[in-house]
């Protein structure tokens, strides 16, 4: 029997949210870096479908900034997105037109690792059916697990 490697990993409807934690072997401010670079999405992605950060997007993220990333699913399409929470080393989120909410959240651990949990908070989401008609519960919820994995990975080999 294998155990799985996540700490937590749900579908809540009832709050909105899909959230899936795991620890990653290395520092908080290592693991932010990653995610404030809008370049660095294109490592971590579990999902297929992020090709690269457009050429306007900043290196680095903060608060409020707008960042384009070039995205492929089934065919390839640009999605501009904004920064909606930014606490360095500890949390970033970013939302875009459909009003739902992409999250990290960094928990620094005694080991020298840090408990890295992703959300999808759909609570704002302007369709909501919509998101269910394309089974997008289910494929976050799948694409976040491997999201996280991929993390993990990348600095396991670091």
């Amino acid at each position: 029997m294998t155990t799985s490697p996540f700490l937590e990993s749900s579908i809540d409807s009832k709050n909105e949210v899909i959230r899936v934690s795991l620890v990653v072997p290395a520092a908080a401010k290592d693991i932010f870096d990653l995610l404030a670079s809008p370049a660095g999405h294109t490592v971590i992605d579990g999902s297929g479908t992020v090709r690269s950060p457009q050429s306007a997007a900043p290196d680095r993220l903060s608060l409020g900034t707008k960042f384009g990333m070039d995205m492929k699913m089934g065919v390839p399409y640009k999605i501009t997105n904004e920064v909606v929470e930014f606490e360095e080393n500890a949390r970033i989120a970013w939302r875009h037109f459909g009003g739902h909410i992409w999250r990290y959240i960094l928990e620094p651990q005694a080991d020298g690792g840090t408990k890295v949990t992703e959300e999808f908070d759909w609570k704002k989401n302007r369709s909501k059916l919509m998101l269910k008609v394309i089974n997008a519960f289910s494929k976050n919820h799948k694409s976040m697990e491997q999201t996280l994995i991929r993390m993990r990975d990348h600095f396991a080999n670091k």
